[in-house]
């Protein structure tokens, strides 16, 4: 009995002491193949990312430095075929921007460009939660033909629906034809800020439908039914339960849309009039016929401040819901 307590006293301490040696090998090669996955996602990674801070972030920062005054380095090419270039004395210099504000044309280039931004936003984010609001509380035949349609201008390039809504909209365009048919005079919105906010909706108008009728879709029937049974009238129902429920794809919506209005070129180069134009029509001009690429850097410097400014509302928005998740 002594001796098979003896021997089952020295058979359990080998056994033991097996599994924590053999427990310290499997969570090092544990560590190691997750130090191995981690290194393979870094380097699959890397590519784009080098490629993004080479051909995008490394020109974003040379403009921005050429915009202060900095025209050494890379900047020295530009600084030396560029007319009316402010060079720093010391380390920066805010004589581009104060010459650009000074300017009353260029005052009135960015109050129309938010102002077209601010119009175009709201305009196509109300066309949007229309349709996507009908489309999940009616549905039909109908509710599928104004989702379809939203979505056509997604297949229709910037440059053609631009030109088709000059000439539709022109002195002598089909508006005009049919108005006077009957002897009236129709409008005229080729060339003026509104044409250019009609084109904009029209760019803008698929992405905000999609995103706006995905977070409706999103929203469980139950919520619906029970803001019926308690007597929610479908005003109610919209404002309290289906804007609310889906309020971050429209955040992502009216994000995306104000600042692509912001930056956007093609469609003001068409349709805009001469005077006012907006800043991504001011950088072309500036940087190609006035030959001045610090004051083209500077435009783009204002409008990265103003679309960082909007941009900052989807962060905050991101933000609010993972904390309310729990996710933060």
């Amino acid at each position: 009995m002594g001796q098979a307590s003896s021997v089952t006293g020295q058979v359990i301490p080998a056994v033991s002491g097996g599994s924590r040696a053999s427990a310290r090998p499997s969570r090092s090669a544990a560590r190691n193949a997750q130090r191995r996955r981690r290194a393979i996602g870094f380097s699959m990674a890397l590519p784009p990312v080098i490629l993004i801070a080479l051909f995008v972030g490394l020109p974003v920062l040379l403009a921005i430095g050429f915009s202060l005054g900095m025209t050494g380095g890379l900047n020295s090419t530009a600084a030396a075929i560029g007319q009316n270039v402010h060079e720093a004395d010391g380390l920066v210099t805010l004589d581009a921007y104060a010459e650009l504000f000074a300017d009353v044309r260029f005052g009135r280039d960015l109050g129309a460009t938010v102002l077209v931004t601010v119009v175009t936003t709201a305009v196509t984010l109300a066309m949007a939660i229309g349709i996507a609001v009908f489309l999940r509380l009616h549905g039909g035949w109908l509710g599928a033909v104004l989702s379809g349609l939203g979505i056509v201008p997604l297949f229709i390039p910037v440059v053609i629906a631009s030109w088709g809504i000059l000439t539709f909209y022109s002195g002598d365009g089909f508006v005009r034809s049919v108005f006077a048919q009957f002897g009236l005079e129709g409008p005229v919105f080729g060339f003026t800020v509104t044409g250019v906010v009609i084109a904009s909706v029209w760019v803008n108008l698929p992405f905000s439908l999609l995103m706006a009728t995905s977070g409706m879709q999103a929203v469980p029937d139950a919520l619906i039914d029970a803001a019926r049974d308690a007597g929610a009238s479908t005003f109610a129902i919209i404002r309290g339960v289906l804007v609310p429920m889906a309020g971050i794809p429209l955040v992502i919506a009216s994000t995306f849309t104000a600042i692509g209005v912001l930056g956007q070129f093609t469609v003001p180069y068409f349709t805009g009039p001469n005077a006012p134009q907006q800043l991504g029509v001011d950088i072309s001009k500036y940087f190609q016929s006035f030959n001045q690429p610090q004051q083209a850097a500077a435009i783009a410097v204002v409008v990265f401040v103003i679309a960082s400014g909007v941009a900052a509302l989807y962060v905050w928005a991101n933000f609010r819901s993972a904390k309310q998740e729990g996710r933060v």
